[in-house]
């Protein structure tokens, strides 16, 4: 019944104004300024309107092109022989790219950036899946500005499904966020252990350490290389010029300290812009120095981005994907890595947190 979807639609209680209201259709501003479409189709033109709106324009375009040197015309309603009703396409998204003689694209690669050409030649990547994740890599408890025991943290993280977690709680330098000195990185070390012991679930013993203005780390050498992973990352002096900025980010990467580059371009999502990097630069050193740059899935920064991902995978530089938890619940922000990850072409074996246990260790030790 699509008069009573619609109703229950337009009289949900995140909706602020009921924009157009119809048995076919109906738009809606919810609160926060977001406008929702809500649309109901014939199922032999289901697969149609899932494409077509799905797929953001600059895919659209070319794909109705190819449509119309084949024959064909493309709406939402399906796929038509040309100057004719005669249908032979649409129930399903998959008949759609296959009569247009393309392998079905994945809707994150809709985007006219080589997704066409890829169906073409039957090149499109595997993409990686939430299911293909075994483990978190940046995390942090109430040692610094978590709000959980490492004890809670890890077991929300087994409970999830995972094989391994990183607590990688921030250095002495981050006051704000009760960064942890080297005795309280002892202490924290015998809590992982304890945790450890109790739960079916492999704790890295980590930081984030802060790269202070002169590209120094925060903590010193001996300490970090007592950890099982370090994260470097960047949280003062974000107005430093780009050459200056550059030269902070390559002098700690030289250290040969930092395993994972957290959130590389510093951006928190209608706070803030990033500082200003490089990014081919960055690739450069991350490269040089055997660096693996991270996606960051907290919301407020899914940051690297995926434009900027899709050229690190593409040049050879690992990704990890870090949720960057501060509480049980954020845990959940994996999903939105793995979104982002999708969107930039990543497939399993680009990512570090698809590896075992066992295979994480030897990457991290042998760097």
């Amino acid at each position: 019944d699509s008069k009573e979807l619609m109703g229950a639609f337009a009289d949900y209680e995140e909706v602020e104004d009921v924009l157009v209201k119809g048995e076919t259709k109906t738009s809606v501003r919810l609160r926060g300024g977001v406008q929702a479409d809500l649309r109901v189709v014939d199922e032999e033109s289901f697969g149609a309107a899932l494409q077509y709106f799905t797929g953001a324009k600059e895919h659209n375009v070319p794909l109705r092109q190819i449509a119309i040197d084949k024959g064909y015309k493309l709406n939402e309603y399906g796929l038509f022989k040309k100057g004719s009703d005669e249908k032979v396409a649409g129930k399903t998204e998959e008949e759609i790219y296959g009569q247009l003689s393309l392998d079905w694209i994945e809707p994150e690669l809709r985007e006219n950036r080589g997704e066409i050409e890829a169906a073409k030649k039957g090149e499109l990547p595997e993409l990686v899946r939430l299911e293909d994740i075994k483990g978190d890599l940046q995390s942090h408890s109430d040692w610094s500005d978590g709000q959980n025991t490492v004890h809670e943290m890890a077991k929300e993280a087994q409970e999830v499904g995972y094989k391994f977690i990183a607590l990688t709680d921030h250095s002495q330098g981050l006051s704000v966020a009760d960064g942890l000195t080297k005795e309280d990185l002892e202490e924290r070390r015998k809590e992982i252990m304890e945790a450890q012991e109790k739960l079916d679930i492999n704790i890295l013993d980590g930081i984030e350490v802060d790269i202070k203005k002169d590209g120094t780390l925060d903590m010193d050498h001996e300490t970090l290389e007592e950890l099982d992973i370090v994260l470097g990352a960047i949280h003062s002096n974000f107005k430093m010029e780009e050459s200056e900025q550059m030269e902070r980010i390559s002098k700690a990467f030289e250290t040969g300290l930092i395993d994972i580059f957290a959130h590389p371009t510093g951006r928190k999502l209608g706070e803030r812009e990033g500082y200003d990097v490089d990014i081919n630069k960055l690739i450069d050193s991350a490269l040089k120095n055997d660096v693996i740059l991270e996606i960051n899935a907290s919301p407020q920064r899914l940051d690297l981005d995926s434009l900027d991902a899709r050229e690190a995978m593409e040049r050879g530089v690992m990704i990890s994907i870090g949720t960057d938890a501060h509480g049980l619940s954020h845990l959940d922000f994996m999903r939105y890595g793995v979104a982002t990850s999708r969107r930039a072409w990543l497939e399993a074996d680009d990512i570090l947190n698809t590896r075992s246990y066992d295979e994480l260790m030897e990457i991290l030790g042998g760097r």
